[in-house]
């Protein structure tokens, strides 16, 4: 539970520097099965563009959703919708998460699409 805790306190400071910069925030989660990604307003913390390996037509293409290959699908998918919507600069919110493995693949992904943090 203590890791939890750890990774939870990470993610405050983050935020709160985020929020400080009055900037989209690009927020990722990570579970064993399923990597999620959102961009949040800093308005209200209202969604703009949500991507995840739940989706049914990510589902289908990918063998097992719980890699680096499904990370860099949703890397890909995320800045593309995005940049369909005018977004082109975000803040990374890796929420608590070491950078490293699937979120760096999922970032990694986002900026060769074109999208800047």
């Amino acid at each position: 539970m203590e890791k939890k805790l750890a990774r939870l306190r990470r993610a405050l400071r983050t935020r709160a520097q985020i929020r400080e910069l009055r900037a989209l925030r690009l927020s990722v989660h990570r579970t064993a099965q399923h990597i999620y990604a959102q961009i949040i307003s800093y308005e209200g913390g209202k969604v703009i563009v949500t991507a995840s390996t739940v989706e049914s037509n990510i589902k289908s293409q990918l063998n097992y959703t719980g890699n680096i290959q499904a990370a860099t699908v949703i890397g890909r998918l995320i800045a593309e919708r995005a940049i369909a919507k005018g977004i082109t600069e975000v803040a990374f919110d890796r929420a608590g998460f070491k950078y490293h493995g699937r979120i760096k693949a999922l970032a990694d992904a986002a900026r060769g699409q074109g999208l800047k943090f």
